[in-house]
């Protein structure tokens, strides 16, 4: 018999123990409450995103970097980007240059393009994995990263329309 007391004295604690710890429930210290509450607010991107910038700028209000390198005569030929992160879509004229700024990334939408350098060294076709050097076509649709200054595109010769090119990264218009 004692071997029968032994097992229901054992199979009683241990529905005892499963019942109390079903019935109360233990919250760990440090734990959040429910999301959305005042102590643990729900927050969305925009506004995330948003604190982030300000924290970058130094706490204030604008989110728009500012160009050290905009020139303060509106006459200047040359026309600097304003952001480095958006992308643009920039309009090209037959006989200019797009110059791109060190970092610059390039996308070719329509009309003929070609490589511009001065040096002897290309621009990085991305989506290919090639070196385009001075004067070789630059592809549509294919993402071109300019490590240095002093490189760009520019329209084909003998081609009347001019090009569309999205592009993030500072640039200069020649």
């Amino acid at each position: 018999m004692k071997k029968v007391y032994k097992i229901s004295a054992g199979v009683l604690l241990l529905s005892s123990c499963i019942v109390i710890g079903s019935v109360m429930s233990f919250q760990v210290s440090g734990a959040s409450t429910t999301p959305g509450t005042a102590d643990d607010p729900v927050v969305t991107k925009s506004y995330v995103d948003q604190q982030i910038q300000k924290a970058l700028n130094g706490g204030g209000g604008t989110t728009t970097p500012t160009n050290p390198t905009t020139p303060t005569n509106p006459t200047t030929p040359s026309q600097p980007s304003q952001g480095t992160d958006e992308v643009k879509n920039v309009a090209l004229k037959p006989g200019k240059i797009l110059i791109a700024d060190a970092g610059a990334e390039f996308i070719v939408r329509s009309g003929n393009a070609v490589i511009y350098t001065e040096d002897s060294n290309g621009v990085a076709d991305l989506t290919d994995g090639k070196d385009l050097l001075n004067g070789q076509a630059a592809p549509k649709n294919h993402l071109l990263s300019f490590p240095r200054e002093g490189r760009g595109i520019q329209v084909k010769e003998g081609q009347k329309n001019g090009l569309i090119v999205m592009v993030r990264g500072g640039y200069t218009i020649k």
